[in-house]
């Protein structure tokens, strides 16, 4: 193995030899052996001497080898520079992407983080929303739980009712089987104990309905000859009948005017019981209630004029009403305001509005009619009492609420929840302070079906047969000073007898 010496001296010496030096050292890194030399030259200056085996020549090169491989160092050294500088370039644009992934992971956490707290958010309103269902699922359920035991305790005090009526009726065959052979029931005093001018009085209840049924088989002529009093279309005042009883039947219906257009289907007429100057009880008012913006009031002031169409006199309202709830009372016109729970006080003779009221709570225009719709939630009446209005409320979950207004300024003096569906009934009107209604508007043979007393609070199934001859009627009202219902049934205005049991 050759070696290559590579000589330096003290002194300076020629760049060419110093590269040659360089050149040696990262030539011969390799090798195994060095060897320094450290000696005085000719003229006596200092000069070392590293001697260095290469690993794979056996000569020294020249110097044009020598040259060569520095040249070859020094590209290498470019390429590598090069190699440098473009890993660095690299680096740096590693470095910028990291640091602009850096920024996009916090902004990504942060719109992420936002995003979850909006789900968070719009999950708890849900389950808030579900937990209000819940409640409101709760309270409903609760509610249909006693309307249950209430139509249970309905139904259980119908049946009982039923028995009764079938136990009445029992008793009222037989008596009638009795009476037909001619087995009378046998009085209690004979005829020698009886004064002049008395009459056998029967142990009979007189007030009751089997008493009732019984004397209309019996007599067995047409219930609207067993009244005796003036012609149903003429008023009626009578000693006696100012008296107050519970209604024990209804006489066959008097058509007394049919309407002639398309706006008569249905309406409401009426005359005051309470009639004051320049108004008489003969005088009538007729409202066609078809249709909208309904203002006119038609007036006669004779019977006769009513039954031929000639009206005396055509009214035309400051408010528009609704339906065919409206009364005269006391010489004003009391009515519903249309799409509205007002009652308006209409005074006839100075054509002015004197008194408005709201009636707190009531349904108005299709909320709780009656059965047969027509916007009738609020009815009016009167009996012999004063002025009523009947309704129904959300509170009274659609049952009929009954209230006593003043006739001047319309204030609610006193008022009384029902239990029974003012939409299961196709009309009511007061007699005595008693409400009674309807079962049906269509069916020819209906019945007055149920029996409210406000002196007792209590209410009672009755079963009084009630025609509806032309199968429409749209409003039954009660008349105190004639005793008599007016109903419009389907183009005709009709009237009613009546019959109340005694005190």
């Amino acid at each position: 193995m050759s070696l290559c010496a590579c000589c330096c001296s003290c002194g300076p010496k020629m760049p060419v030899l110093q590269l040659l030096f360089l050149a040696c050292l990262v030539w011969e890194l390799g090798a195994r052996t060095a060897q320094l030399r450290k000696a005085n030259d000719r003229s006596g200056r200092c000069q070392y001497t590293f001697t260095v085996a290469s690993p794979t020549e056996s000569s020294c090169p020249g110097e044009d080898q020598a040259m060569s491989a520095i040249q070859d160092l020094q590209r290498d050294s470019g390429i590598q520079h090069a190699e440098l500088v473009s890993a660095k370039a690299r680096l740096s644009s590693l470095e910028s992407l990291l640091h602009q992934l850096t920024l996009g992971q916090a902004t990504g956490t942060k719109e992420a983080h936002e995003g979850l707290q909006g789900q968070l958010g719009a999950l708890r309103r849900e389950r808030d929303q579900l937990e209000t269902q819940t409640r409101d699922l709760e309270v409903a359920y609760n509610n249909l739980l006693r309307d249950k035991s209430a139509l249970e305790e309905q139904k259980r005090q119908l049946e009982q009712e039923n028995e009764d009526l079938a136990r009445r009726l029992e008793g009222s065959s037989q008596e009638v089987a009795r009476l037909r052979r001619g087995q009378c029931p046998s009085t209690q005093h004979s005829s020698q104990d009886m004064l002049p001018g008395s009459r056998e009085v029967s142990q009979w209840n007189l007030d009751t309905l089997a008493f009732q049924e019984l004397k209309s088989e019996l007599t067995e002529v047409p219930a609207s000859q067993i009244l005796k009093g003036s012609p149903s279309g003429q008023p009626r005042s009578k000693e006696g009948d100012k008296g107050c009883g519970e209604l024990i039947w209804v006489g066959e219906p008097v058509t007394l005017r049919t309407a002639e257009t398309i706006t008569g289907k249905y309406g409401v007429w009426m005359r005051d019981p309470k009639p004051a100057h320049p108004y008489t009880q003969e005088t009538t008012w007729r409202i066609d209630t078809v249709g909208t913006g309904i203002r006119q009031v038609f007036e006669y002031s004779l019977i006769s004029q009513f039954e031929q169409g000639y009206p005396s006199k055509v009214y035309v309202l400051p408010r528009a009403l609704e339906s065919t709830g409206a009364v005269v009372y006391a010489g004003s016109l009391y009515f519903q305001g249309a799409e509205s729970r007002t009652v308006f006080r209409y005074e006839l003779n100075t054509e002015l509005l004197k008194a408005e009221k709201e009636i707190p709570g009531a349904g108005y225009h299709g909320q709780f009619p009656y059965a047969w719709g027509g916007y009738t939630d609020i009815d009016l009446a009167v009996d012999e009492n004063g002025l009523w209005v009947i309704y129904s409320t959300e509170e009274a979950k659609g049952a009929i609420v009954l209230s006593r207004l003043n006739p001047e300024n319309l204030e609610l003096e006193r008022t009384w929840e029902t239990n029974i569906r003012k939409q299961s009934v196709a009309n009511a009107f007061v007699i005595c302070g008693t409400l009674y209604t309807v079962s049906s508007y269509s069916s020819a043979q209906a019945t007055v079906n149920f029996a409210y007393h406000t002196g007792t609070g209590v209410s009672k199934a009755v079963s009084i047969p009630f025609q509806n001859r032309y199968k429409y009627s749209s409003m039954i009202d009660y008349n105190p000073l004639e005793r008599k219902l007016f109903a419009w049934d389907n183009f005709n205005m009709v009237t009613y007898d009546i019959k109340l049991s005694e005190m």
